[in-house]
């Protein structure tokens, strides 16, 4: 949830409302986020619940958002993580109070993937370059040196 926290995604995203952009994690899906209880797994019913809605909108969620894939313990139960259950509030979030419609809210979460993708290679070429730069000062200090001995 961090990543998405500082990423905000493009114009386009929010079907039919102005251009204006968002970021999809505010201080109210935060505050909501904190009173997911900390454990190991969810029920539907559970998620449900915390989440103020039916199981069959869940169930819909699932098939519309690669987000949202709970496992299905042995007795074809669905159970969710702690992650799951803060993706389905960020999911909510979306369609309920930014009113994106299935598709933008779709769109807005494929689009700060990218970004966030996008942006950790960029700090990771950052990086690498950063550490050329080191290498190449220490290269060229031992040329100094070596050719200091010759002189």
């Amino acid at each position: 949830m961090a990543d998405l926290q500082t990423a905000a995604h493009t114009n386009e995203m929010k079907a039919g409302a102005s251009a204006m952009p968002h970021v999809l994690v505010d201080e109210q899906l935060m505050a909501e986020v904190a009173t997911i209880p900390d454990r190991f797994g969810f029920k539907i019913g559970d998620v449900a619940d915390l989440l103020g809605i039916k199981q069959y909108v869940l169930r819909y969620w699932e098939q519309e958002f690669d987000l949202l894939k709970p496992k299905k313990a042995s007795n074809n139960q669905r159970l969710y993580t702690k992650k799951d259950v803060e993706n389905a509030f960020l999911i909510r979030k979306l369609l309920y109070r930014d009113k994106f419609s299935i598709e933008g809210a779709r769109q807005a979460l494929k689009d700060v993937k990218f970004a966030f993708k996008k942006e950790k290679d960029f700090n990771s070429v950052i990086q690498k370059v950063d550490q050329v730069q080191v290498q190449m000062r220490a290269f060229a200090e031992e040329i100094r040196r070596v050719k200091g001995l010759f002189v």
